[in-house]
């Protein structure tokens, strides 16, 4: 039997993208995104709920996430989830749950913080539907 382990976000960064780079020289970028959803509760008040998520995106495609991202701007994201252990500081066993990008569309222009899709770009991965070169706004 097959399965499938794919994660689709539309959502804000809450902070602007950190890129580092591997000892071997691979560029890794992490981005943190917002996704709200509204709702009516028991009472019919609105409510708000934001999940958090940590998206890494790998090589160039990481690198121009670094170049034109920036805290606000709306970005939809397609990838894997994965998990991950490691020891902390004090050396208890951890765990993170990540999303690995394969594609990352731009949503809106730089200045626009939102609101309607004003262009979208890819910044590749080659998935079905988007292109694999990255053309700035």
């Amino acid at each position: 039997m097959s399965s499938v382990n794919k994660a689709q976000i539309l959502g804000r960064l809450g902070a602007d993208p950190e890129l580092r780079h591997t000892a071997s020289g691979q560029a890794v970028c992490e981005l943190r995104v917002a996704a709200s959803e509204k709702y009516r509760d028991k009472n019919e008040q609105m409510q708000e709920r934001t999940e958090w998520f940590t998206i890494i995106v790998w090589g160039k495609q990481g690198e121009n996430c670094a170049r034109f991202l920036q805290k606000g701007r709306q970005v939809f994201v397609e990838g894997r989830i994965q998990t991950r252990e490691y020891d902390d500081r004090d050396g208890n066993k951890r765990r993170k749950t990540e999303i690995i990008a394969r594609d990352v569309v731009f949503i809106g222009g730089r200045d626009s913080g939102g609101g309607a899709p004003a262009s979208s770009q890819t910044s590749g991965g080659g998935a079905a539907g988007y292109g694999t070169d990255f053309a700035p706004f």
